[in-house]
């Protein structure tokens, strides 16, 4: 799709957000490696506060991995993860006080209720048993559990159980919101309600937010970091992305004319990169037009004069523009056809680099 631009990738975009004065969290060279394959690679970006960060990439990009990284539950090859000037691996309680977190799979007691857990959530992350009553009337405030407290949380929809994750992430009032695929397995009405929640949680928290659906992180995210077998691809805001895919739009017009006498017209056209031209399907005497402007021109006038100099009236003109799902994909896929973005095995041949499976069960587990 780009390369019919005379571009292989999306001109200006950022590819790291390194050098910023004060981060409040800092991922440097990242590498997680599990035998020969490399889950996360050479992976750099910063997160400055205040802002949504979505991390976008398909199943298997490497989000978990990173995030588990990041909240300190793995460790790392080779790089390291500064939390709010902390490192995760040297100075694990400080950075880890900075952090909430909310796994992929919330670990839940089912026996519990909801109360109950929040307690014990307050308790393991050490908060004064004098302070933890109203701490957590305050995460159940901000995720509006009031209603099930008192409830067993096995008795509870996929939606409050995911309610409940986010009020143990919010407990201590830590300055980092990650949350790993918040709104996974989710009905459409629970989406909307989470996808609310973490609007509300974003005016006090910074959040960092991984998902493959396009659309959340486009809709609730300041940044976007694509990231495709383990190495960032793309890191920019969703205006500047909306901004580029404007750019690398095409027009398509139709025109009525004889064939030669339009391809004379479009040809003398400056600022035109490429354009294809054919018989309009359905529509005698017209001619299908698609053409695609070099980056900084807009040619629709100049082609509107050319057009009508040569007497072959635009009958239609209009111009398309790449969407976020289209963008995604192409970057994607041109990461998986050039051998150095696939991950590099111990015997230095190329290969996927799969994210392994973590073993999870939602009836166990703490609260970090």
């Amino acid at each position: 799709m780009l390369e019919a631009f005379g571009q292989t990738e999306l001109p200006n975009l950022k590819t790291e957000n390194i050098g910023r004065a004060n981060p409040l969290i800092e991922v440097r060279d990242l590498v997680k490696r599990y035998g020969s394959r490399s889950a996360v690679d050479h992976l750099s970006f910063t997160v400055e506060k205040g802002q949504v960060y979505g991390f976008l990439g398909p199943n298997g990009a490497g989000k978990s991995t990173t995030m588990n990284i990041m909240t300190g539950y793995l460790g790392a090859t080779e790089g390291e993860v500064i939390i709010n000037g902390h490192n995760i691996l040297e100075e694990p309680e400080a950075a880890k006080k900075c952090i909430g977190y909310l796994p992929e799979q919330p670990p839940l007691y089912l026996d519990m209720t909801v109360d109950e857990y929040l307690q014990f959530a307050a308790e393991l992350k050490g908060i004064a048993k004098s302070e933890r009553a109203q701490q957590v009337e305050r995460a159940v405030s901000m995720t509006h559990l009031e209603d099930v407290t008192g409830r067993l949380i096995k008795n509870l929809s996929k939606g409050y159980r995911q309610r409940v994750g986010l009020a143990q992430a919010v407990l201590g009032f830590p300055e980092i919101l990650i949350l790993d695929e918040p709104t996974v397995g989710l009905d459409p009405q629970q989406i909307i309600e989470i996808r609310d929640l973490i609007r509300e949680l974003s005016e006090e928290h910074t959040i960092i937010l991984s998902s493959h659906i396009l659309s959340e992180v486009q809709e609730v995210c300041d940044q976007v970091l694509i990231i495709h077998h383990g190495r960032l691809l793309v890191s920019d805001s969703p205006e500047n992305l909306e901004k580029h895919m404007r750019r690398a739009g095409a027009i398509e017009a139709t025109v009525r004319g004889e064939l030669y006498t339009v391809e004379q017209a479009v040809s003398s056209v400056d600022g035109i990169e490429h354009y294809d031209i054919a018989p309009a399907a359905g529509q005698d005497g017209c001619i299908s037009l698609t053409i695609e402007a070099k980056e900084g021109f807009d040619v629709r006038e100049s082609l509107f004069y050319a057009c009508a100099e040569a007497r072959t009236p635009i009958i239609m003109l209009k111009t398309t523009n790449f969407s976020l799902e289209e963008i995604f994909l192409e970057l994607t896929q041109q990461a998986d056809a050039t051998p150095e973005t696939d991950a590099v095995s111990a015997d230095g041949t190329a290969e996927a680099a799969d994210e392994p499976e973590q073993p999870t069960d939602e009836s166990e587990g703490g609260a970090q």
